[in-house]
């Protein structure tokens, strides 16, 4: 499984978002949401636009998708509304002797 460098610990407080290429086509947006750490693949199931391109509530952990407003549980990839009603892939996140690392296999 590879480890992908998101940023330094210290410089991903909460409320942080970012955006990395973990390979050909393959966009994740990661988030620290209160603290907790979070990476979700950054294309809707509804219509594969780009999920993390659209806003974020902090205070609920979920990414609103910018094309139809379909809302994402940023732990689970689970939509919490329609248009969309399937998931979109999750992957595990940690920190790696002071730096944020995704998790993609």
């Amino acid at each position: 499984m590879a480890e992908l460098e998101v940023a330094s610990a210290d410089e991903f407080p909460p409320g942080s978002t970012k955006l990395i290429v973990a390979g050909p086509g393959m966009v994740i947006g990661v988030y620290n949401c209160g603290g907790a750490l979070y990476a979700i693949e950054d294309r809707c199931s509804h219509d594969d636009g780009p999920l993390c391109e659209g806003t974020w509530e902090e205070d609920t952990c979920r990414v609103i998708c910018p094309r139809h407003g379909s809302a994402f549980d940023l732990a689970t990839g689970r939509p919490m509304s329609l248009p969309a009603f399937e998931p979109v892939a999750t992957y595990p996140v940690r920190i790696v002797d002071g730096t944020v690392k995704v998790e993609v296999g």
